[in-house]
């Protein structure tokens, strides 16, 4: 029954296919039938949101055992993506997939104490220790397997 289904917003840039964030949708999709939504939220490069989505989703999917619906906002303020998306749909949870304290603008701006406002429980990730730049050469291999991504990637 889809109703009984957990809903779950997994909001992301350059974090989006961290091994962190693949435990936790794993670990939400074993525990219950869960859906998953990716959105990347200050996507003012459009082209950049597309290569996160496209690199990422896979990966997602994945962990998630099921599709992941991609989404992007429109706003550069991730908190207008976040509560645009969340007008739109239903969630239980939202996943804050970040950089660590030291690099992230998410977390100066205290992005998940502003979207705790909404009444939606909110977890944040960071990466652990292994590089973005491991990660994204990992999924490019999920994408292109045995071969080189398109040039431009």
């Amino acid at each position: 029954m889809e109703s009984s289904r957990r809903r779950v917003l997994v909001v992301a840039n350059r974090t989006a296919a961290t091994p962190d964030l693949l435990d936790a949708v794993r670990r939400y999709a074993l525990e219950q039938p869960t859906t998953f939504s990716l959105l990347v939220p200050d996507a003012g490069n459009a082209e950049h949101a597309d290569w996160t989505l496209e690199l990422a989703l896979p990966l997602l999917e994945r962990a998630a055992r099921g599709p992941v619906a991609g989404l992007t906002g429109d706003s550069d303020d991730p908190v207008d993506a976040i509560r645009d998306a969340v007008a739109r749909d239903h969630y239980d949870r939202i996943i804050i997939s970040t950089l660590p304290r030291h690099v992230s603008r998410w977390l100066r701006r205290d992005l998940p104490k502003r979207v705790a406002a909404f009444g939606i429980p909110v977890e944040v990730i960071t990466p652990g220790r292994q590089r973005t730049r491991d990660v994204v050469s990992e999924a490019a291999a999920v994408k292109f397997p045995g071969n080189l991504p398109p040039a431009g990637l």
